[in-house]
């Protein structure tokens, strides 16, 4: 009889942790932004961004992209979105994000991309100006700006 209830009280204790493990993960966080940069075989661009989750924290950012490809061009994106999934605490946000894309564009620019850090993803969209042509691989980094 001990033994049943050590075995029932032991399952409600684990379903009690994961379901706080669930609810943990499920903050949700988008980022505002505005990036700037060019392209001529190695890409590089900068920004800044506000990241604002539904518990009410924010956290202003820095945002950089480096990466290399067949890459040639000048953009800017205004007013960008970024959502984010499986964050547990706003400084989840923070990292660098894999990051490979193709563009084409000339006088609008855009961008709708998906990045991953671990666990973490990233939706990016964002509408701009520029000319861009390429292909390119490499790395987003956000950081607190401070």
């Amino acid at each position: 009889m001990k033994g049943r209830r050590f075995v029932q009280m032991s399952m409600v204790l684990c379903a009690l942790s994961l379901s706080h493990i669930a609810s943990a993960a499920s903050l949700e966080c988008t980022m505002r932004f505005n990036l700037s940069g060019w392209s001529v075989i190695y890409k590089h661009m900068s920004g800044t961004g506000v990241v604002t989750c539904k518990n009410g924290q924010t956290m202003k950012v820095k945002i950089e992209s480096h990466g290399g490809g067949l890459t040639a061009g000048k953009s800017r994106i205004d007013n960008g979105v970024g959502n984010f999934s499986d964050i547990t605490k706003i400084s989840d946000v923070l990292g660098t994000y894999a990051q490979a894309d193709a563009s084409a564009g000339a006088v609008k620019a855009g961008t709708a991309q998906v990045l991953t850090k671990g666990e973490v993803s990233l939706a990016l969209s964002g509408a701009g100006q520029g000319v861009e042509l390429g292909v390119s691989v490499g790395g987003l980094t956000i950081s607190e700006d401070k």
